[in-house]
């Protein structure tokens, strides 16, 4: 099984000012991941970045970078034009990891590349656990999941869903069995549809629910859904979070 890993880092960000360069225990963010994703079975990990300090801020530690163009809209974006500089095409196996999970589980990444590999109906592969608490079930900010038989994406909502009929008149202080799923954003792709995907008109549920992976699920195309047995580590979008995670760090520092 032979797969990149490309890991986007936008040094853009309103919540969280020059994030993939945010020292955790002495190593740039965008680093430590690129090193958790060095872990997988990948064939290479490459950052794509949109300013030159993240691409010094790599070579200095050994990782891979590209420089990208700043305008992209989006990661999805920016991964397919990394895929174009890379020269991967066509059934190339990639996977997105997210440049702000430096506590990415290296095994989650294979798990998404494995499932391509097993799922050629599929142009796409992504994660998900079971969720437990009622208030992540309802929070919009966690994005939840829906599949059919065959493990493949029929939804993706910030809505609590599934949602059973008496839900209302209960309350939200349980919920329904089987669990609903927490998606997880991970994501494998075939490198032709993912050099194809910024062409895709955007669909009309991706802009309500401001979830691009919508737009795959709009055009017929399918996603197949890797169900964890356990939630990965908490990723970083807020100071407040990046102080947790280095927290976390330094305890599993020798």
């Amino acid at each position: 099984m032979h797969f990149t890993v490309l890991i986007p880092a936008r040094l853009a960000s309103t919540r969280l000012p020059r994030k993939p360069l945010a020292d955790i225990g002495g190593l740039p963010m965008v680093v430590r991941v690129a090193q958790r994703a060095a872990s997988s079975g990948a064939l290479r990990v490459v950052v794509a970045a949109d300013d030159a300090a993240i691409v010094e801020a790599c070579k200095a530690h050994g990782v891979q970078a590209v420089l990208t163009r700043v305008d992209h809209v989006n990661g999805s974006d920016r991964l397919a034009e990394a895929c174009a500089l890379l020269g991967l095409d066509g059934d190339d196996l990639v996977v997105n990891v997210q440049g702000d999970e430096p506590l990415i589980d290296p095994q989650l990444i294979n798990a998404c590349a494995r499932l391509l590999v097993e799922r050629p109906d599929c142009v796409m592969s992504t994660a998900a656990h079971a969720l437990h608490a009622p208030d992540e079930f309802t929070n919009p900010n966690i994005v939840k999941v829906v599949t059919d038989l065959a493990g493949r994406a029929l939804y993706f909502s910030r809505a609590p869903i599934p949602w059973w009929r008496d839900g209302y008149a209960q309350g939200v202080t349980t919920l329904a069995h089987p669990a609903p799923l927490r998606h997880i954003g991970l994501y494998g792709y075939r490198a032709g549809f993912l050099r194809r995907f910024p062409q895709l008109a955007i669909s009309p549920l991706e802009t309500i629910e401001s979830l691009e992976q919508l737009r795959v699920l709009w055009h017929g195309e399918r996603i197949a859904v890797h169900v964890a047995e356990q939630a990965p580590g908490p990723g970083v979008d807020t100071p407040a979070d990046l102080e947790r995670v280095r927290a976390i760090v330094k305890q599993n520092t020798p």
